[in-house]
């Protein structure tokens, strides 16, 4: 790609709508989940479902890490930092998401330290700087940004830096989408598939979909033509009665994935048995942990942690978003009492919640279907 202009062309935008509508059934409803919440920003802040007929329906899944976070393990977070002589350290999109008794910046007005950071090795680098102090990194994201976190432990392991650990939190994406075609609540007609995660762990993983469940993913990249020409491949796979695996973002995304860096994780964690997902609750095998080798490393091995699950509040409705049974401005206080400036729930916190998407790039849409259902 040279330029982002090639990805963004109206006319191309407009041909790839008119391929799309030949290839609707009339009377049929068609509904695909975009699992990367980046596909969320891009599809509602260039209006790409002005592009598609009125019966092919988007729908937001969970690909969103801060979103998935249970508010349990933010207070988990805040109780390490209240420890002596801790410095937590974490992703800015963290720093405002609620845990039972407020936010990461609510706990420093406390007298806790936690520190915005851009990677862990920036918090490696202040670990260094401070041997005095223990310094500890929230580690969140799927399989994307683990491998940065594995690196960072490699290169404290081999430095002796004994003052660094981290709170890792890193999901994985399979098991989530596993769970959703498990649920009963929600009929999907195909995926339009994550793009960063891919970049990891390539597309071999998604042939499960096609193969068990019978629904077609297109992995996708970032861009309104990205995203359309996704929609196209999905209903040709259904207009040809196929349900295979496709990458749309060969361009960046290699089939087998990155070996590097899955390598990386490998060496320095493991799987889970189990952990919980916001709106989704407890998965198997859905979420990282550091091997028992890194366990001088491990933030969970060095501190005792209160581990109490945590209900969302009841006004919240993060969990039916993430899932995808609701749209965002369907819950009752998104826009009201829930906006980015006072968000109530992780998907109008995170600069890829689907709230956040919604309320930032999707007020006509949300106007025009509330003013549809009131007539």
């Amino acid at each position: 790609m040279r330029f982002v202009d090639e990805y963004r062309d109206a006319d191309k935008a407009k041909a790839l709508s008119a391929m799309i509508a030949d290839l609707c059934e009339p009377g049929r409803e068609y509904k695909f989940m975009e699992v990367c919440g980046g596909h969320t920003h891009t599809i509602y802040k260039h209006g790409i479902e002005d592009y598609l007929p009125e019966n092919i329906t988007l729908v937001h899944g969970p690909g969103c890490p801060v979103c998935v976070i249970p508010m349990g393990r933010i207070d988990d977070a805040i109780h390490i930092a209240r420890g002596p002589g801790v410095v937590m350290t974490s992703f800015g999109d963290m720093m405002r998401v609620p845990g039972s008794g407020g936010n990461f910046f609510d706990s420093n007005a406390e007298g806790t330290t936690i520190r915005m950071v851009y990677s862990p090795l920036d918090a490696l680098k202040i670990a260094r700087q401070r041997p005095d102090q223990q310094v500890v990194f929230m580690a969140i994201g799927f399989e994307t940004t683990a491998p940065s976190t594995a690196v960072t432990v490699l290169r404290a392991a081999k430095e002796g830096i004994g003052n660094f650990s981290v709170f890792c939190n890193h999901v994985t994406i399979i098991p989530a989408i596993k769970a959703i075609l498990d649920s009963p609540d929600q009929r999907l007609d195909g995926f339009i598939g994550p793009g960063h995660v891919s970049t990891v762990i390539g597309c071999q993983p998604y042939e499960f979909i096609a193969r068990e469940y019978g629904k077609p993913i297109v992995v996708a990249g970032f861009e309104p033509l990205d995203i359309l020409q996704s929609v196209y491949l999905l209903m040709r796979q259904i207009e040809e009665g196929r349900s295979e695996v496709e990458n749309q973002y060969s361009r960046v995304v290699p089939w087998q994935g990155n070996p590097t860096a899955l390598r990386a994780i490998g060496e320095v964690m493991e799987l889970r048995p189990y952990f919980e997902w916001r709106g989704l609750g407890f998965i198997s095998h859905s979420a990282l942990r550091m091997r028992a080798k890194y366990a001088d490393f491990d933030a969970e091995h060095r501190y005792e942690l209160p581990g109490v699950r945590v209900a969302d509040p009841k006004a919240c409705q993060c969990g039916e978003v993430l899932k995808g049974v609701l749209k965002p401005w369907e819950c009752k206080v998104f826009g009201t009492a829930c906006t980015p400036e006072t968000p109530i729930g992780t998907c109008m916190v995170s600069p890829e919640g689907a709230c956040a998407a919604y309320y930032n790039f999707g007020r006509f849409s949300r106007e025009r279907v509330r003013g549809a259902s009131a007539r």
